[in-house]
C-alpha cells in the first residue's frame, strides 16, 4: 500500500536518564598558527546576530556490525580523530569575545579546546520509540551547561560535544556548534573532515579549509543599498506572535513525498518558473498563517529564509574550503489577507523574488548595513523563518566508520516557535521525500494538517 503524499508523524514522549561520566577538553593534535593572546577577524555575517546562537543537532548510530571490543572504543576514535582536525580547523579551538562597538571575533588562550562529554544511558536505543522523528525528549542528549543563559555564545567552547552510549551498543553524537565560526555548508565541510579522518585514521581535510573572512570586510563609508526589511524591528500588531508565545507551542513533523512537492510545483508556477522549494515556502507559510486565525487581515507579514550567495560572488570569487558564513537572509512580505485569500501562485511568486534579490551587492549591503546599524536582537514580529536542511548532505558526512547515522538533524523548536525546519527524508530515502517541522498551539494542529495537506479545497488546483 502506497504511503499518503503527506504524513503526519509522532514522536514517543520520553524522560531519557543520562549519567555524564566526565568531561574534558580536545586540543589540535600538532602545532597550530596561533599564539595565547592572538585574534582572528570575524565578518559582519558571522556576527550578525541571527548567527549568535549555538546549533543543536544529534546523530544516532546503532550498533555496528563488527563492533566489539578488540576495536578502539567510539570515544577514543572520535576525540582522537575531532584532535587531528582542530589542526586545519584551528579557529574552533578558541573562544569569541566582543571588541568595540560590540562587534565578536576570535581569540586564542591558554588551555582552550572544545568540550567533548561523555555520558550513557541505561536504556536501549529501541526504547526511544521512532528516532526518525525530531523529538524534544532528546535534549538530555544535547550538553548544557549547568545555569547556562540562552544565546551566550562569549567565551564558550565553539564545539560541544556529547557522546552517549547506550545500553544496546549503539551511541548519540550531540553536537553544539556555534553559528559565528560557519554556515551550514561550512559545518558539513567541518563534520566531513572529522567523519572521513574517523574511519582512515589519518587526517582528511578536503578541501583546504580556508578561513579569510576579511573578503567581507564592510565598505567606508557603508552603502547600504536596501532597506533590508529582514532585520527591522517591527511592533506586532497582529494577533500571529502572542497567539504562539503565550501559548505553549506544540512542535509537529510532517514527511512530504517528492509526489505532492511536484504537484505542489505544478500548481504554483502557472507563470513564473519557480524552484521547488518556492512552492513548498509559500505553502506552508499560508498554511501556518490560515490555521493560526491571524487579525487583522491587513497586516503585513514576514518571511525570512536564508540564501545561500557561494555562488553569487564574483568580486572576488570564494575559495572552495571557506567555511564561514555566506548566507543572506531573504525576506517575502505579505498581508494576512493575501495569503489567507490569495492564490498560491501568488506568494510563490513573492517568496522567489525575495530569494532572486539576494545578490552580491545585497550581500555587500548587508554587511555595511550591520555595520551602521549592528542590530541588538532577533526580531520576530509578524514574522516565520524557513531553515531549509536538505541542501547539506547531513547523512553522507556523518559516516565516522559505523555507516550513516539513522536520523541526524534538530530535535525541538519550541524555544524558537516561529522557526520552521525542512529536513531530508532520512538515511535511506532516494526518492526526494522530506520532513516539514514547526511549532503550532495545540488548538491549531489539525487545521493546519488540513491546509497542509491540501484538504481544505475540493478542487486543489483552486488553493
Amino acid at each position: 500500500m502506497d504511503l499518503p503524499w503527506v504524513q503526519e508523524l509522532h514522536f514517543t514522549h520520553l524522560k531519557i536518564a543520562i549519567t555524564i561520566d566526565r568531561t574534558f577538553p580536545v586540543m589540535p593534535s600538532g602545532p597550530i598558527p596561533a599564539q595565547p593572546g592572538d585574534t582572528l577577524y570575524l565578518s559582519n555575517l558571522d556576527d550578525m546576530i541571527g548567527a549568535r546562537v549555538f546549533t543543536p543537532t544529534i546523530y544516532f548510530y546503532e550498533p555496528a556490525a563488527g563492533m566489539n571490543s578488540s576495536q578502539k572504543p567510539v570515544m577514543k576514535i572520535l576525540c582522537d580523530s575531532l584532535a587531528e582536525v582542530l589542526v586545519p580547523y584551528y579557529p574552533l579551538s578558541g573562544r569569541l569575545r566582543e571588541t568595540k562597538n560590540g562587534k565578536l571575533e576570535v581569540f586564542f588562550g591558554p588551555n582552550q579546546g572544545v568540550l567533548m562529554v561523555e555520558a550513557h544511558c541505561k536504556m536501549a536505543l529501541a526504547d526511544l520509540g521512532d528516532v526518525t522523528v525530531p523529538n524534544p525528549g532528546w535534549e538530555p542528549l544535547i550538553f548544557k551547561f549547568p545555569d547556562e543563559e540562552p544565546y551566550k555564545v562569549l567565551d564558550m567552547p565553539l564545539v560541544i560535544a556529547q557522546v552517549t552510549l547506550f545500553s544496546c551498543g549503539g551511541f548519540s553524537l550531540g553536537l553544539r556548534l556555534c553559528h559565528c565560526i560557519c554556515d551550514g555548508l561550512g559545518a558539513m565541510q567541518l563534520f566531513r573532515a572529522w567523519a572521513a579522518t574517523a574511519k582512515a585514521g589519518t587526517i582528511i581535510a578536503k578541501p583546504e579549509p580556508c578561513w579569510e573572512r576579511e573578503i567581507f570586510l564592510p565598505r567606508n563609508p557603508p552603502l547600504v543599498k536596501f532597506p533590508h526589511v529582514e532585520f527591522m524591528r517591527i511592533e506586532d500588531g497582529s494577533s500571529l506572535t502572542m497567539t504562539l508565545w503565550q501559548t505553549k507551542p506544540v512542535q509537529k513533523c510532517y514527511r512530504i513525498s517528492q509526489e505532492f512537492q511536484s504537484h505542489l510545483k505544478t500548481l504554483a508556477q502557472p507563470d513564473d518558473v519557480c524552484t521547488t522549494f518556492d512552492a513548498m515556502a509559500a505553502h506552508i507559510w499560508r498554511s501556518w498563517v490560515k490555521a493560526l486565525d491571524v487579525r487583522p487581515l491587513d497586516y503585513e507579514l514576514r518571511l525570512t529564509f536564508s540564501v545561500n550567495a557561494r555562488q553569487k560572488l564574483h568580486n572576488p570569487p570564494l575559495k572552495e574550503g571557506f567555511y564561514g558564513n555566506v548566507v543572506c537572509v531573504a525576506c517575502a512580505t505579505s498581508t494576512v489577507s493575501e495569503l489567507v485569500n490569495g492564490q498560491i501562485s501568488d506568494t510563490t511568486r513573492v517568496v522567489r523574488e525575495a530569494r532572486l534579490n539576494v545578490s552580491e551587492e545585497y550581500l555587500r549591503s548587508t554587511v555595511d548595513y550591520i555595520e551602521a546599524v549592528r542590530p541588538k536582537r532577533l526580531e520576530f514580529g509578524g514574522k516565520l523563518t524557513i531553515t531549509q536542511w536538505t541542501r547539506f548532505s547531513i547523512y553522507e558526512s556523518a559516516d565516522f566508520g559505523w555507516g550513516r547515522p539513522v536520523y541526524a538533524g534538530p530535535i525541538d523548536l519550541t524555544p524558537t516557535p516561529q522557526v520552521c525546519v525542512i529536513l531530508p527524508g532520512g538515511k535511506a530515502d532516494h526518492h526526494g521525500t522530506v520532513v516539514v517541522c514547526i511549532c503550532l498551539p495545540e488548538a491549531a494542529i489539525d487545521k493546519f494538517t488540513e491546509y497542509l495537506c491540501m484538504m481544505d479545497s475540493s478542487n486543489a488546483s483552486h488553493i
